[in-house]
């Protein structure tokens, strides 16, 4: 069993603190690994249910506010649609996934995973004006 770290960044600069999820499998594939991150997120924000949800990608029918998507009427937020959107997302080129210091593009791919692994989600910041 190990810990893995996951972490936010921007192409700006912004860096989040992290969080570890316990992972029992050696190798994950990226695909997996989104998936396990969304659910994790969903399940802590249905939990409690605050106004803004501060997750990978944007959930629908919510707006971008400063602090993450604010949703326009509180409502329970469905993991695997969550996830869907979060892997359009990454396919789009909406964020990129390291896992160490190596970028992996494709979400089949497996990656090996040991105690203190990192995995970074950088996600791109659009210039003014547009891309």
């Amino acid at each position: 069993m190990a810990i893995v770290t996951f972490v936010d960044e921007t192409t700006a600069g912004d860096r989040g603190a992290g969080w570890g999820l316990e992972v029992a499998e050696e190798r994950l594939t990226v695909r997996e690994l989104i998936r396990r991150r969304v659910f994790r997120e969903v399940a802590e924000y249905n939990a409690r249910t605050p106004r803004v949800f501060q997750g990978l990608v944007q959930p629908r029918d919510a707006e971008r506010v400063l602090d993450g998507y604010a949703l326009r009427a509180p409502r329970r937020i469905d993991p695997g649609a969550q996830t869907e959107l979060a892997l359009t997302a990454f396919a789009g080129n909406g964020f990129l996934v390291l896992v160490g210091d190596r970028q992996v593009t494709d979400p089949d791919e497996e990656v090996e995973l040991t105690q203190g692994t990192e995995v970074t989600f950088l996600k791109l910041v659009p210039l003014v004006g547009g891309w």
